[in-house]
């Protein structure tokens, strides 16, 4: 991929160990998806190369009904930037944010805040666009929502309801 100008992404150790972090931090890979299985040892190496985000989808445990979600409180502790993302697919179909959010909350031990940082600025540095979108800075893009919410700790515990009051794209207010 990089004899091409492309970075990787590796979709790693989602039903199992496949070494697929350890390959991901060998490649110095953008991201490494899924992650529910890899190892410790693993997750380190991910770690001490610092090169890598680790992308992890909870609709996707959630869809298959599994127990075990991905150890975002581990990675987050070793070092390794998370990011949050749906996993839409024909098998699990949702492409709502603010619910990742709330699992990633309950299931995956996230922090609100983590979380939100997680769906934001990590995301857009896991496809290589954090230049131009995740965060509210001066040259970027402003895709910002507005939520009805009254601080970002309410949005782990407010179920089934859309809290997006607002939505801005590119700095023009949409809804």
């Amino acid at each position: 991929a990089k004899k091409y100008g492309l970075t990787p992404k590796i979709h790693a150790d989602e039903f199992s160990d496949n070494m697929g972090a350890k390959i991901a931090a060998e490649l110095d890979a953008i991201s490494a998806d899924h992650l529910l299985k890899a190892s410790d040892k693993n997750l380190r190496e991910m770690a001490r190369k610092k090169k890598t985000i680790a992308v992890l989808l909870p609709a996707a445990p959630f869809s298959m009904m599994l127990k075990e979600y991905a150890n975002a409180r581990k990675m987050i502790d070793y070092g390794i930037p998370v990011a949050l993302a749906t996993d839409l697919n024909p098998n699990c179909y949702t492409e709502n944010m603010q619910f990742m959010i709330q699992l990633a909350c309950l299931k995956m031990k996230m922090t609100p805040a983590e979380a939100i940082i997680g769906a934001t600025i990590n995301a857009a540095h896991a496809i290589g666009l954090a230049n131009k979108i995740g965060s509210i800075e001066k040259g970027k893009q402003a895709d910002i929502i507005i939520l009805d919410c009254p601080n970002h700790k309410f949005i782990p515990y407010h179920f089934g309801v859309n809290l997006v009051e607002h939505v801005i794209k590119k700095g023009k207010l949409v809804r």
